[in-house]
């Protein structure tokens, strides 16, 4: 048992080793109201540290916010949406980025939607759009899963505008800390809007009409594919194996009305895709898509052959300034998609934006497309975009645009909106 006075020595050698208190002479035992002084001295820093430990506990809870948020918007690591800096302006949850989302936990629920007003000279109606919800489970380290379930125009059934449809279910598996294998439901690795297509992410009310009847946004197919990065240089690929659309002459050879998305699917002819990416250079992406099918209409059309299609794009995030570019053009062998055109489907836009403050941007967007290329008498459209959007929040955004579209069809008036993710 320590004696007082050891146990006095020994409080006072602590105290005097964490600098609280003042010693009046070395080598001088202080008195008991010395040492009280020094207590409660030492006391109040304990209670200062304590309060500086609360503070800090909130600026990190705050930042891991606003890293998981632009996690989201942003490409995952394997991407480069992976250890690189692509635009800020648009985003897919990557499967690196959806990975960080966990958090620790097992289990993750989110989300996005948006609400469109159209004042167009094709139409005049409100319309909730889209509600999505998504849901992920870690198995582990390596193993996880990802989904969407999709709601769209509210209502879905006999006689009603909507559909519920899954747009994404895969598992996603860790070959090493470079590279992914994805199996199941996935998004074709094509054009921006196509991963990436919550609606703070990207300008305009409505998605472009390029990414809407070329690409085809929203296109998922079932498959198996790989993901990573090559080298440290900013470099990315995904590759892919699934199930492909299938053509007909009902349907004027158009790719949109193609996706099958995955409900009983034909699949005698099954499809490859394969993107390549650059962000070697902070808030630049340069990226390439190659997709191709042997058979176009999955065997129920002879008069339809092989198909590719080749996209290539560019985007810009530099201070306020933003761009964003994209070609994309299918070449479809056949007498069929020849007879009216289709054999060639092609389109582009250039959309230039600025950020007047952090929640204020302002964009412009000029568009051509045409699913009839291949003829002579082409029905070419083209279409303006000008507009603005603005953030309430990171993940929450208000639209406005005037849209001006001439060539084959006219199709002019403004457009509102709201959109959220989370």
């Amino acid at each position: 048992m320590k004696t007082p006075i050891r146990s006095l020595s020994l409080i006072f050698g602590l105290t005097a080793g964490l600098g609280f208190g003042n010693v009046a002479v070395a080598g001088k035992t202080p008195t008991l109201e010395q040492m009280w002084q020094m207590l409660q001295a030492q006391q109040k820093e304990i209670q200062r540290l304590k309060r500086r430990n609360k503070q800090l506990e909130r600026q990190l809870d705050a930042t891991t916010n606003k890293v998981s948020s632009a996690i989201r918007r942003a490409p995952a690591a394997h991407q480069g949406h992976h250890a690189n800096t692509q635009p800020a302006s648009t985003r897919p949850i990557s499967s690196m980025g959806k990975k960080a989302m966990f958090s620790g936990r097992k289990t993750t629920v989110g989300g996005y939607g948006e609400l469109h007003y159209n004042n167009l000279d094709s139409k005049k109606e409100i319309d909730f759009h889209r509600f999505v919800l998504f849901y992920g489970h870690q198995f582990n380290s390596r193993t996880r899963f990802f989904s969407e379930l999709e709601l769209e125009h509210t209502k879905a059934g006999d006689g009603d505008p909507g559909v519920v449809q899954l747009e994404q279910a895969y598992i996603e598996y860790d070959l090493n800390d470079k590279h992914r294998l994805q199996m199941g439901i996935l998004l074709v690795p094509v054009g921006f809007l196509n991963p990436t297509h919550e609606p703070d992410t990207f300008y305009g009310v409505e998605r472009n009409p390029v990414e809407k009847y070329i690409i085809p946004t929203t296109w998922w197919e079932a498959g198996a594919g790989l993901s990573g990065q090559i080298g440290d240089k900013g470099w990315s690929y995904d590759a892919a194996i699934h199930s492909g659309l299938k053509l007909s002459a009902a349907k004027a050879y158009g790719v949109r009305k193609g996706r099958q998305k995955v409900a009983e699917a034909m699949a005698n002819d099954l499809a490859f895709s394969g993107r390549i990416r650059w962000t070697g250079m902070p808030g630049v992406e340069i990226g390439a898509t190659f997709y191709y099918q042997g058979d176009m209409s999955q065997g129920t059309d002879a008069n339809v052959g092989a198909g590719r299609l080749l996209e290539a794009h560019l985007a810009v995030q530099r201070g306020r300034f933003g761009l964003r570019a994209l070609y994309a053009q299918w070449n479809i062998d056949g007498s069929g998609p020849a007879a009216n055109g289709a054999d060639v489907q092609k389109g582009w836009y250039v959309e230039p934006s600025w950020k007047i403050t952090p929640k204020l941007g302002v964009f412009y967007r000029y568009n051509e497309w045409d699913n009839t290329a291949g003829s002579s008498a082409s029905q070419k459209k083209k279409q303006t975009n000008v507009g603005l959007n603005y953030w309430l929040h990171d993940n929450v955004v208000v639209k406005f645009d005037i849209q001006k579209q001439g060539g084959a069809i006219n199709d002019d008036g403004f457009s509102l909106g709201v959109g959220y993710q989370f």
